[in-house]
């Protein structure tokens, strides 16, 4: 069993950035593979980001290519999401998920584990 916790959403003008953490506890993090998703209000969850167990690859969505990080600390449990130039769009509730298995990442049904999501509020 992994509990993942979001934290450092908040309210943002477009172009500014925050940085979005999933501490993570249980079994041993450096086993699981990290994704980032998104839901926006009446609209589906959203694949942005993945980083492998041992933060060697990592994976974005389109939309956030070029603006957006994912990195790990393993020795803290912790996986970040660096987010820049941010849009209105990307306004959503942003969610963190641990997975086992090394394929799969953009998929949401590859994940087991799922934090309860921190909100994120773009301004124009």
């Amino acid at each position: 069993q992994v509990q993942l916790v979001e934290s450092g959403g908040g309210l943002v003008q477009a172009g500014g950035s925050l940085r979005l953490s999933c501490a993570a506890s249980g079994r041993p993090f450096r086993s699981y593979a990290v994704g980032w998703f998104r839901q926006a209000p009446g609209k589906e969850r959203a694949f942005v980001a993945a980083i492998t167990r041992s933060g060697g690859s990592t994976y974005y969505g389109d939309s956030v290519k070029g603006r957006f990080s994912i990195s790990r600390d393993n020795a803290a449990n912790t996986v970040y999401l660096q987010m820049n130039s941010l849009k209105p769009e990307d306004t959503a509730v942003y969610y963190c998920a641990a997975t086992p298995l090394d394929y799969g990442f953009t998929n949401d049904q590859t994940y087991r584990y799922w934090g309860q999501g921190t909100q994120v509020t773009v301004s124009s």
